[in-house]
């Protein structure tokens, strides 16, 4: 797949147009998110994100265009999961309806950044070192397996690396200073804690990344394809964060999908490592792969949902990958940073 300078520049020109907008909405007019407002600007990301796919398949092929459409739903389902800490974190730091929007923006535009920055790296190494493949699907399969064992937890925010850091050098304002990140108090240039939640959700998602990246690129060996379809999952999370956030706790089948979906991804990477080494390994194409991923997502929805109209009392968890150790005389808890 050949993208000519002009391509990426189109395209992301396209989707800095986008994320503006993204950002004027959510920056320059703060304001609480009704349902009306989320399920609007939702559905519009949605069907300009599929809108792209049909650009993607009819300029080049629609093989290409399968891998574009399932490498978006990989990312849009992993992105679910990022809501559930996103809600997390904005409830553990109190943070004021109006002023979410602005971090969220913040923190999906830090995102993505952090997320081309990867991708240039994964689409390199897997370039130059096949067994890349087998690397990556190995993490994959661990991933899933640890998300399945803790699939019960929530992430504990307050632990998080960067903000640990940030309040040990950093001085933090208790108040939100009218949505700024950072002011002066008595001469003195501070922090607010929106600053200290726009590390958290950074932070997160670059852990995300480490397991949401090599996922797509199961999907797809396309640098560009991967791109896009992290962007365009990341473009819709502000809307769909006010949109979900009162349905999150209903998909508690959820951590157990996302880990099925990685399982089975990592087995593809794999098996695409061992089909370099001998045509006698099948590979599993890209239609198998998008039907795959769609009636997990299904099966994962209609369960969750049959759970809680027999057990109300019910609860979905964001789910928790790495266990750290606590400070010695503390007890051990299992989180995900």
């Amino acid at each position: 797949m050949e993208i000519s300078v002009l391509g990426w520049g189109l395209t992301l020109g396209f989707i800095a147009v986008l994320f503006a907008l993204d950002l004027g909405l959510g920056v320059l007019r703060p304001h609480h998110v009704g349902f009306k407002e989320a399920a609007a600007w939702s559905t519009f990301y949605v069907l300009v994100a599929l809108a792209f796919g049909l650009v993607v398949g009819t300029q080049f092929g629609w093989g290409y265009g399968g891998e574009y459409y399932a490498g978006y739903l990989v990312e849009k389902s992993l992105s679910v999961d990022n809501l559930f800490v996103f809600v997390i974190i904005m409830s553990t730091f109190a943070v004021p309806d109006k002023y979410q929007q602005e971090v969220l923006t913040f923190g999906i535009l830090l995102a993505l950044v952090l997320r081309a920055i990867l991708i240039a790296l994964g689409a390199t190494l897997l370039a130059l070192f096949s067994f890349m493949f087998l690397l990556f699907g190995l993490l994959l399969i661990w991933t899933a397996v640890q998300l399945f064992r803790h699939r019960n937890e929530d992430a504990n925010v307050e632990d998080n690396l960067l903000v640990r850091a940030a309040r040990r050098f950093l001085p933090v304002t208790d108040e939100y200073m009218d949505g700024h990140m950072v002011t002066r108090v008595d001469g003195r240039r501070v922090v607010t804690p929106l600053f200290i939640v726009l590390l958290a959700i950074g932070g997160t998602d670059i852990l995300f990344a480490l397991d949401s990246i090599p996922a797509v690129f199961g999907v797809t060996q396309e640098a560009y394809i991967v791109f896009v379809a992290n962007a365009f999952a990341l473009l819709g999370l502000r809307a769909l964060f006010f949109l979900v956030t009162g349905l999150l706790d209903r998909l508690v089948y959820l951590s157990t999908g996302l880990a099925l979906i990685l399982a089975f991804i990592g087995v593809k990477l794999i098996l695409h490592w061992a089909h370099d080494l001998s045509d006698a390994v099948p590979v599993v194409t890209t239609p198998f792969s998008l039907a795959v991923i769609a009636v997990i997502l299904t099966v994962t929805v209609v369960a969750s949902l049959v759970k809680i109209r027999r057990d109300p009392s019910a609860r979905a968890h964001s789910g928790s990958v790495v266990v750290v150790s606590r400070a010695p005389g503390r007890p051990q808890e299992k989180k995900e940073e």
